[in-house]
């Protein structure tokens, strides 16, 4: 995955983009772009899996029913096409055979000279501990440090998130430090841990290449 400035000079490469699939124990992950018709399956996630995910997420205001409401979907679903198309951002959903379980945000995208942006991830309750998360991560990152030709990748999360410090930690990103009062996250400034990865870093063939040799997965 050979990384070259002049070819990305300008230009917003990778999106729109579908990735994987990737199987793993949990079924078939694939990543796709969100997408208008995805209000109603993730409206039923988010609101199940509350006490999931309120924990590990910025506070918004307005509650969380509302905020995570059918209604609210299209609002946010325009705002992350948007960004797409400004190229700030690569908003992902997660698949698994076929249906949607989470999302991938490969969010703050900046070009040259920096080529970076951070990875945010969250996958429904019911397939946790079944690979899928690590798969769609390892998808996205791939995509990141490929086509899309970034140099360097970000994800901050809180101490106490055992699951996300493990996938991040699976795919080789490397911690970096501790941001003090980093983000409000369930009505409180919390601490967060800073990990990161280049593109120097990755392995050859890729993270999703390395899954499966190691076994965790296998091509569908």
């Amino acid at each position: 995955m050979a990384h070259t400035l002049p070819e990305y000079a300008g230009r917003h490469p990778g999106w729109p983009a579908r990735l994987g699939p990737l199987t793993v124990s949990g079924g078939r992950v694939e990543l796709r772009p969100v997408k208008l018709s995805d209000g109603a399956a993730w409206s039923e996630i988010r609101i199940r899996d509350q006490q999931h995910l309120v924990q590990w997420e910025p506070s918004t205001p307005g509650g969380w029913a509302r905020r995570n409401s059918a209604g609210e979907w299209p609002g946010r679903w325009w705002l992350l096409r948007s960004a797409a198309r400004r190229g700030a951002a690569l908003p992902f959903a997660i698949t698994l055979d076929g249906r949607l379980v989470g999302q991938v945000m490969i969010g703050n995208v900046v070009r040259e000279p920096l080529l970076s942006a951070y990875v945010g991830y969250w996958c429904d309750a019911r397939v946790t501990n079944k690979g899928v998360t690590t798969a769609a991560v390892a998808l996205a990152v791939d995509h990141c440090f490929g086509p899309v030709g970034l140099h360097r990748l970000e994800a901050t999360v809180r101490p106490e998130n055992g699951p996300s410090l493990r996938v991040l930690t699976k795919l080789g990103f490397r911690e970096e430090g501790l941001f003090r009062r980093y983000l409000d996250v369930d009505g409180a400034w919390r601490d967060h841990l800073c990990f990161a990865q280049t593109v120097e870093e990755l392995p050859p063939g890729g993270l999703a290449a390395r899954l499966v040799a190691e076994g965790r997965a296998s091509r569908a």
